[in-house]
């Protein structure tokens, strides 16, 4: 395997005989004899598709006058636009720029840019290819070696000098799964470097994850200056770890913490481990069931007041006061808050504040989400001593490339609430592990590498770019359907603004005709305007919010984002099942709408396989097609249920029954009327496992205190939590989860996926976990 790739972006044909053609040809073969692949490009547009496809370069060798491709001119040589592109797709990648005989008096002419971009130049004529075909792999060596951040390089060290292993994993290095023949077949599927990198805590000169010393200390340092933290922990159990972490050190028994309901269970967690007393903060809704942002009005200093004073829970706090606050950032749906306006307002009613950025890691490289984010959050931007201090946890391997599982902390403290590192590694210790998997750690390191500098926005703006082009297909396709006359004029939207207004110049277009570039380098095409028809949401203010254009959701036809229903409907749920058939596997699927991500793994193919996959099912819907054609699985499984049903039929008999039970509004109600608190959650988790809890019916539940969560996906928001009252037999929590409970035995194989709730196989009946009443 080639040791790094060598880009030739030379006009000279390397077959061309004679004069600078056969000595350009020596050099590279002189530079393949070092391990290294040469790649030739002999224009400008052809070394522009090595510079976007190879991100194995280790250096290139750049003609100043490279022509155009394509018989076009640029008002720059084709060399020039070359440098210009490697400087925004690489960080510190060696260059080295080709002179001729005949541009000896050029090389004062250069631009003085140019200088700066390169590390040299090269007479192919004045040196011997050995002489310069060794310049060129030398620098490409030490970049390879440079390029690498600090634990990978420590690890990758440590493997290349083959030690003896005496310490545990007692695989020691795989050799044990070489005793086995179950055991040879996992370590040929996984290979002998994952199991020579899978090491104890006893390598002392790889670091310490809970001492933050050695690489493994480096390389969270390095992540916290790419990250833009003043301090950063790697977690190796997933951002429902960090949350657990944050939360514990935080606030602590019977003190108040704000929490958004729109939450992650983790954070919940949290509040059982600490002792908090939880007092919610009520998120918007809107007519697809999108859970939306806090309102501004629900953050100000006299809301939360006046929500702690008429919390029954606060009644026996330490103090009137919150010391700590939770949010969601970005939400599942893509929906992320200016954060410093958030942090400012939180500011006056709590001195931490906790951004879940699980599904954000990437937003510090990118200029649309400039401000979006928690580390954006300090003394430049929020200066004086109300400041709080700032926490910010990511699930790095979500939308960015760490392994499964990878997650990092990233804090900013204030003198208001000082974080000190040693006390805080006890709560992180708590939730960690000392057997930590280093391949992970690598991950980790590799991912925050891979945004350093310029590349990490090169990534992030790929992907954004990726999903304006998708998003302006689906409207295009829509329009077309539309426009043909010869067939049923509904397909899938996308959940977006209708028009976007360029800044610059006021002009105003329909967002399918929009320019890319005014789509994929401007906030303010994203953000949601105050009561603007298409979002749904009330009472936000101007730049308040933004939509994540790389979370795309797809609506379906049925309801609208006002929540006013349509006679004819295909709900969402159908549609995910068609998809899966066709091996697409979509992130989330509420009752209208589903979630796709276009994260840096995306591909034109990728996305263009789901339109037309959208496409397909608007045809096979269209034509009245027989399940047994669409979901054949289906039909197999619930032969009795679907036999002779269409695909049409399916989709408006399931339209018709969410119609009918106003599935969307009960949900609404549900979580803007939010349950009565009666215990604190740590109170009923002590019940939970000293017997003092037992499984009710959800039609004998009523005015009963849950004892576990309930959350539904869709659309994985919790309705129920421990220790909350679930209301009387026709309040708005029981009527929402009975109408669950009607749709999932209405339709087998469609069903809703509940946490804390257990589903009678024989009678479909839904059971919570309660508290025995006696125990209150």
């Amino acid at each position: 395997m080639a040791d790094g790739t060598i880009l030739f972006a030379l006009r000279e044909d390397p077959s061309h005989q004679g004069g600078e053609g056969d000595q350009l040809r020596r050099i590279s073969r002189a530079v393949e004899g070092h391990g290294l692949e040469v790649r030739w490009a002999r224009t400008e547009t052809d070394a522009r598709a090595v510079l976007r496809t190879e991100a194995g370069l280790a250096a290139a060798v750049v003609a100043w006058d490279l022509p155009h491709g394509g018989g076009g001119e640029g008002a720059e040589p084709g060399g020039a636009a070359v440098l210009r592109r490697i400087g925004k797709r690489f960080t510190g990648l060696p260059v080295l720029l080709v002179m001729t005989e005949e541009a000896d008096e050029d090389l004062d002419r250069l631009p003085l840019w140019v200088a700066e971009a390169v590390v040299g130049y090269v007479w192919p004529l004045e040196d011997t290819p050995a002489f310069i075909a060794g310049r060129i792999a030398t620098a490409a060596h030490a970049y390879r070696e440079a390029v690498l951040p600090p634990f990978f390089k420590a690890l990758r060290r440590f493997d290349e000098a083959h030690e003896y292993s005496w310490h545990t994993p007692a695989h020691a290095g795989g050799v044990a799964f070489l005793k086995s023949p179950v055991g040879r077949a996992f370590f040929d599927y996984f290979g002998e470097r994952l199991f020579r990198s899978d090491l104890s805590i006893s390598v002392e000169e790889l670091g310490s994850l809970f001492g933050h010393s050695g690489p493994i200390g480096d390389a969270e340092r390095n992540a916290a200056r790419i990250f833009g933290a003043e301090r950063t922990c790697f977690v190796l159990h997933g951002n429902s770890t960090a949350d657990r972490m944050v939360g514990h050190f935080c606030v602590s028994r019977d003190e108040i913490a704000l929490v958004d309901r729109n939450c992650h269970k983790s954070v919940l967690h949290g509040l059982v481990l600490s002792g908090a007393r939880p007092v919610y903060l009520v998120p918007t809704r809107n007519g697809y069931g999108l859970a939306g942002p806090l309102p501004p009005a629900g953050i100000a200093a006299a809301a939360v007041a006046d929500r702690i004073a008429g919390n029954p829970l606060a009644h026996g706090a330490l103090s009137a006061d919150a010391e700590y606050a939770v949010l969601t950032n970005s939400t599942y749906d893509g929906l992320c808050y200016d954060a410093v306006q958030v942090a400012r307002e939180l500011a006056a009613s709590t001195p931490r504040v906790h951004f879940d950025e699980a599904w954000f890691a990437y937003a510090r490289f990118h200029p649309l989400y400039a401000g979006r984010y928690g580390m954006s959050v300090g003394p430049d931007t929020f200066p004086g001593p109300q400041r709080p201090t700032v926490f910010s946890t990511q699930s790095t391997h979500k939308l960015l490339a760490a392994l499964s599982q990878g997650a990092m902390v990233h804090v900013r403290s204030s003198p208001r609430a000082p974080v000190e590192p040693e006390r805080f590694d006890e709560a992180a210790m708590m939730h960690g592990t000392t057997s930590p998997f280093y391949p992970a750690i690598a991950s980790l390191d590799v991912a925050a590498g891979m945004m350093d500098g310029p590349q990490g926005h090169w990534l992030i703006d790929e992907a954004v770019t990726e999903a304006v082009r998708f998003r302006q297909a689906v409207v295009r396709t829509a329009r077309r359907i539309a426009a043909a006359g010869d067939r049923p004029e509904w397909f899938f939207g996308a959940w977006q603004p209708e028009t976007v207004t360029d800044p610059e110049t006021g002009e105003q277009y329909a967002f399918a005709d929009a320019p890319a570039e005014l789509l994929r380098t401007r906030p303010e095409c994203w953000q949601l305007g105050p009561d603007a028809a298409w979002h749904g949401f009330r009472g936000l203010t101007e730049g308040y919010c933004l939509l994540d254009p790389v979370k795309v959701t797809l609506t379906c036809p049925g309801v609208d984002a006002a929540g006013r229903w349509q006679d004819r409907g295909v709900p969402a749920r159908v549609l995910t099942a068609y998809l899966e058939t066709r091996s697409i596997l979509v992130e989330k699927t509420d009752t209208y709408s589903t979630l796709v991500l276009f994260s840096m793994g995306i591909t034109k193919g990728k996305w263009g396989t789901l339109l037309d996959a959208l496409t397909d099912f608007k045809a096979l819907h269209d034509a009245r097609t027989p399940l047994g054609h669409v979901l054949p699985g289906l039909l197999r499984a619930h032969p009795r249920r679907y036999d002779g049903m269409t695909l049409d039929e399916l989709c408006q008999s399931m339209h018709d029954h969410l119609r009918g039970s106003d599935l969307v509004t009960l949900l609404d109600t549900a979580f803007r009327q939010l349950p009565r608190p009666v215990v604190p959650p740590q109170w009923c988790y002590q019940q939970l496992i000293r017997s003092g809890t037992e499984r009710v019916r959800i039609a004998d539940a009523a005015d009963r205190v849950a004892a576990a969560m309930v959350t539904v996906t869709p659309p994985g928001i919790p309705v129920l939590m421990p220790g909350e009252s679930t209301g009387a037999a026709d309040g708005p929590l029981l009527r929402y989860l009975r109408a669950l409970e009607s749709f999932d035995r209405a339709f087998p194989g469609f069903g809703s996926e509940t946490h804390g709730v257990t589903v009678d196989a024989a009678t479909g009946d839904y059971r919570i976990e309660c508290v025995r009443p006696e125990r209150l």
